[in-house]
């Protein structure tokens, strides 16, 4: 049995109307005659949604109990049970309840789906795993809850349900998606114009790349190789010349005047594997490309022009940018070369052939090694010196062979001496065989002098079979060499990689790496000094070259005191010491060379990003106590200074309940500021790090009511649940009570009428944990590290919130004592803030007998 279809309703946030597209297409479909049902809709309490429903089939929802509070989640079993060919599960990323069969709801669906029905569902694109860095980043919230990319890419359609920002913020300020008390904060936090703009262009960013995926699954289903023009795609050929880096600003350049145009580069090596360009070019290249926005890829092929096209019609590219040749006029007669050959066959697919300063003056080829050394090559010129004359004598001795014999045993000579010394030894064989086989076993002997065409004939093929099999033998020897370079290069490449990926500095794990590989002394990454102005020094100046990077022992501090040195740019040169290099290590150095100066550039900026995150941390700070100052320390200071203004005036009588009332009213107004001055006092001296703590064993039994009694009247109906076997806590009495308060007051403050805070206590491994539990409205998951922060909001700025320092202080207080805090959602809507301390140790002293 085929597996159901999976159709996913995208949006960009919450409120565009998700559930209500997908209700909208449940209804079609019944209308059409298709059993739907609905397996789980969460209406969030918006009438439109609900009404949608109508009279569509529900599964009845799972009750699981979770903490002593009943959940309701999907029911997968009877959602199977039932069997219906379509059905309805809303919010695809939320992570079901503890006791559930799956840990996430897109398990389920996927359940569902490989039992053969039908689905329909919503997700957020903040719920995507691939981008919810990119998300945090923007609104400032961590979705905890994500979908894998791979889910919703494997659906069969996803459709984006969109709205442009101000729409979403009317329909926002209507009502039609959060409560009323949460309008507010909600628009101006993460409904914010800018955040929505960016949140609709990543969906619709997302789903172009969706919608890209299924037109090349497309294309390759039904065999389509032409440039289908749906998306400018400009692909860069690189040689590893020094012509690239023009051509990749170039091809940036052209992409940047397609809106939305992605730049691809792409270097094609050879199949063996044996002749590459130069790595430290490429290496440095790539991250130019990938600074400008664009990807790099590495691709093999025998046939150059035949395996770019192949990538770029692969990629659906639109435009090739190609250099124009190195080749010199001569060679450019011989063969049309890479540019010619693909504009040639490039078919729909735009070539620019652009012009660089490299342009015909021919490519410079390194000198080619030898491909056996000097020792073998001595030893095959010896064979050859010594093996035909031996050779002659022996076959003198045997005067019964015919010509033919003689010529095959010379060619074997001629062989062995080509496998021992390579091509110019076996080139030395075969030409004095050819005239020890004319002088004494060709007629007439004894000269040079030929008198059969037959005979001239056997000695011409000799010769020419001499001299080719010469050539493969040294052209293997050579290729053999070159594999075996290539694999220690790759070899040490790799190494050298992973030893950046396992370390936790990345460049003195590369220079260490690249120092242990050559065998070397001591690695430098040496910089050129800049002027106040700043302007490099010159290079033969004294004390123009500082270190910024080294390894092993007496690290060169200039290049000279190495014995190699690899300039990586202007500023940037790579000193080893210790021995020198041959000149294909070097290669392989200025490789390491480039990537040693990215990842100092990386060093670089993570420490200047440290470096600006306290200053704009209290910058921050400053600019939220002056208006938290400006605001909340003038609303009690002016409700006192009116209440004992009103009692010192002389034009107005008060009688003794109007007197009581404003000095209520006062004595309330300067507790209040009282708790503020001392919140900001006690913050300053955590963040100075000079808050004195005295622990001592407390029971909670104690300090508890007295929280209470600080709080005053509206804490009269708090109720406390705490065990008289609750052991004892390790904290601070004084401090542990302005938690407490802190604490309290906040549940109380955001606590409904009519449903106070409640106060449970109980042990668990050895800790003594309080939770203070409300049944407000509650803060989302997402937002619950927000409201430690100083000075934050989540809500309007009334006289009521403070300055946003209560649960700043009491974390701060707490992790002080050894302790911490942390939120939960309290069963069926609120909040839990649950605080953890160490338990005392049992008293070890024994009472009189």
């Amino acid at each position: 049995m085929s597996g159901g279809e999976l159709r996913i309703y995208l949006g960009a946030a919450p409120g565009v109307g998700k559930t209500y597209a997908m209700l909208e297409e449940a209804q079609r479909r019944v209308e059409r005659g298709t059993d739907v049902v609905i397996g789980f809709v969460e209406t969030h309490g918006r009438p439109h949604t609900a009404a949608m429903i109508g009279n569509l089939e529900q599964v009845p929802r799972r009750t699981i109990a979770y903490r002593g509070v009943e959940f309701t989640e999907l029911d997968l079993d009877a959602v199977l049970a039932r069997r219906p060919e379509v059905v309805v599960v809303d919010e695809l990323a939320h992570t079901n309840v503890p006791g559930s069969r799956n840990d996430k709801r897109w398990r389920d669906v996927q359940e569902i789906l490989d039992a053969g029905i039908n689905v329909l569902s919503t997700v957020n694109v903040q719920h995507l795993e691939s981008i919810n860095d990119v998300v945090a980043q923007i609104t400032g919230t961590t979705q905890r809850e994500t979908v894998p990319d791979a889910v919703v890419r494997a659906a069969g359609q996803v459709e984006l349900v969109d709205m442009t920002p101000e729409a979403l913020r009317r329909r926002m300020a209507h009502g039609n998606i959060y409560r009323p008390d949460k309008i507010d904060a909600a628009l101006g936090n993460y409904f914010r114009v800018g955040n929505l703009t960016a949140l609709r262009e990543l969906a619709l960013i997302w789903l172009a790349d969706k919608v890209d995926d299924q037109l090349g699954a497309y294309r390759a289903q039904q065999g389509i190789s032409d440039t289908w023009e749906a998306r400018e795609r400009v692909v860069v050929a690189l040689t590893g010349g020094p012509e690239g880096d023009p051509l990749i600003r170039r091809a940036a350049r052209v992409a940047a005047r397609g809106r939305g145009a992605d730049l691809l580069a792409v270097h094609i090596a050879r199949s063996d594997g044996l002749a590459g360009a130069d790595p430290a070019r490429l290496a440095r290249q790539r991250v130019l490309v990938e600074s400008l926005g664009g990807t790099y890829h590495h691709v093999l092929g025998a046939n150059v022009p035949a395996a770019l096209l192949d990538f770029a019609r692969g990629v659906n590219a639109t435009q090739l940018v190609l250099g124009a040749s190195r080749r010199g006029r001569l060679a450019q007669v011989f063969s049309r070369g890479v540019g010619v050959t693909t504009t040639a066959l490039s078919g729909s697919i735009d070539v620019h052939l652009v012009t660089h300063p490299e342009a015909g003056r021919g490519r410079r080829v390194a000198g080619v090694p030898a491909a056996l050394s000097r020792r073998r090559r001595l030893l095959g010129f010896a064979l050859a010196g010594l093996g035909m004359p031996l050779l002659t004598v022996l076959l003198l001795t045997l005067p019964d062979l015919t010509l033919t014999n003689d010529i095959l045993l010379f060619l074997a000579g001629v062989v062995g001496v080509a496998l021992v010394g390579g091509l110019w030894p076996a080139l030395a064989a075969a030409l004095g065989g050819s005239l020890l086989l004319n002088w004494f076993f060709t007629p007439p002997y004894h000269t040079l002098t030929i008198a059969e065409a037959d005979n001239l004939l056997a000695l011409g093929v000799f010769v020419g079979v001499a001299l080719a099999v010469s050539w493969v033998v040294d052209v293997a020897a050579r290729r053999t060499r070159e594999a075996a370079r290539a694999s220690a290069d790759a070899q040490t490449l790799a190494t050298v990689a992973g030893g950046v990926l396992r370390g936790e500095r990345p460049l003195p794990a590369l220079l260490d790496r690249l120092r242990e590989t050559f065998a070397l002394r001591a690695v430098s990454v040496l910089e050129l000094a800049v002027d106040a102005e700043g302007r490099p020094a010159r290079a033969s100046e004294e004390g123009a070259w500082r270190v910024v990077a080294s390894v092993g022992e007496s690290p060169p501090g200039s290049p000279s005191a190495g014995e190699t040195a690899v300039p990586v740019d202007d500023r940037l040169t790579v000193v080893l010491a210790g021995r020198r290099l041959e000149a294909a290590d070097r290669r392989v150095v200025e490789a390491f060379a480039a990537q040693a100066a990215v990842a100092l550039r990386q060093e670089r900026l993570t420490e200047e990003a440290a470096t600006a995150r306290p200053l704009a941390e209290a910058d921050r700070m400053r600019t939220a106590l002056l208006a938290a100052v400006s605001h909340d320390l003038r609303t009690p200071l002016a409700s006192a200074k009116a209440a004992v203004s009103s009692l010192r005036s002389p034009d107005v009588e008060f009688d003794a309940d109007d007197r009581e009332e404003l000095l209520a009213t006062a004595d309330e107004s300067l507790d209040r500021l009282g708790r503020l001055v001392a919140n900001l006092l006690d913050m300053s001296r955590l963040q100075a790090g000079v808050l004195g703590v005295t622990a001592a064993a407390i029971g909670l039994e104690d300090v508890v009511p007295r929280a209470l009694d600080e709080l005053g009247p509206p804490a009269a109906d708090v109720s406390t649940d705490i065990p008289a076997d609750l052991p004892a806590a390790t904290a601070d009495p004084g401090l542990l009570e302005r938690v407490l308060v802190n604490l309290m007051a906040n549940a109380l403050r955001h606590s409904p009428p009519g449903q106070p805070p409640t106060v449970t206590a109980s042990a668990h491994a050895g800790q003594v944990e309080l939770r203070i539990i409300d049944t407000g409205p509650g803060i989302p998951e997402d937002r619950w590290e927000h409201v430690f922060l100083p000075f934050q909001r989540l809500g309007d700025r009334d006289n009521q919130t403070g300055v946003g320092l209560g649960l700043a202080l009491s974390r701060g207080l707490a992790e002080a004592m050894g302790g911490s805090i942390t939120p939960e959602t309290t069963p069926g809507g609120g909040l839990t803030m649950v605080l953890r301390l160490p338990a005392a140790a049992p008293s070890t002293s024994e009472g009189p007998p």
